[in-house]
């Protein structure tokens, strides 16, 4: 990958974070070439701050880093996108990006992993879904079995009702899971572009 830094007098290149998960731009620094080198190396975005007048990782104070996950340059080669996971809200006002955007793709499914992993963390024991985490992993890989075995008994039959709630219990609990896991839907959305791309042939 080569950037042309001497395309600006200071060396700086602007470059543009974007969630690499959600797809989000969260915000817009410089870089030059000690700070591409440092990302890379400590794995947490870091850039050139003109007011700082050196090397800054964005949460060193805040511990809202951003995880550097890839990094890409335009046909120009005069802009860097990255691609990042933040830990927390990006904009030192508190907002998720530098806009005042909330960090979010638009898809109700994001909204409701949102939700599963606010009810996870909540005190509310009372939630539904704060009792399977409590139960632990094989009790939430069970209720994904069981819903499963309900989908396929009632796509056996004729009624649509029961067999889209039933579709339903089990991509809410499929959620849950990837959760408990670590994961995002958006995970395994990755896998499936990839073994996408590389049928054919990309």
């Amino acid at each position: 990958m080569e950037i042309n830094y001497a395309k600006y007098p200071d060396g700086l290149v602007p470059a543009i974070v974007q969630d690499a998960k959600t797809s989000k731009v969260l915000m817009l620094g410089f870089m030059n070439e000690a700070a591409v080198n440092q990302t890379k190396e400590l794995g947490k975005v870091t850039f050139f701050s003109r007011s700082k007048n050196r090397l800054w990782t964005k949460g060193e104070e805040s511990e809202n880093y951003l995880l550097f996950k890839e990094m890409k340059v335009d046909c120009d080669q005069d802009t860097i996108l990255i691609k990042a996971v933040p830990l927390g809200p990006v904009c030192h006002t508190g907002a998720d990006t530098c806009w005042g955007e909330k960090n979010e793709c638009g898809s109700f499914l994001v909204a409701l992993e949102n939700i599963i992993q606010q009810r996870k963390t909540s005190g509310d024991e009372k939630s539904y879904v704060k009792s399977l985490f409590n139960k632990g992993i094989n009790k939430i890989a069970q209720k994904v079995g069981e819903e499963a075995v309900e989908v396929v008994i009632e796509a056996k039959d004729s009624d649509e009702g029961l067999f889209l709630n039933e579709s339903a219990d089990l991509l809410f609990h499929y959620l849950i899971l990837l959760n408990a896991k670590g994961y995002r839907l958006e995970d395994v959305l990755q896998v499936l572009r990839k073994r996408h791309d590389q049928a054919a042939g990309k």
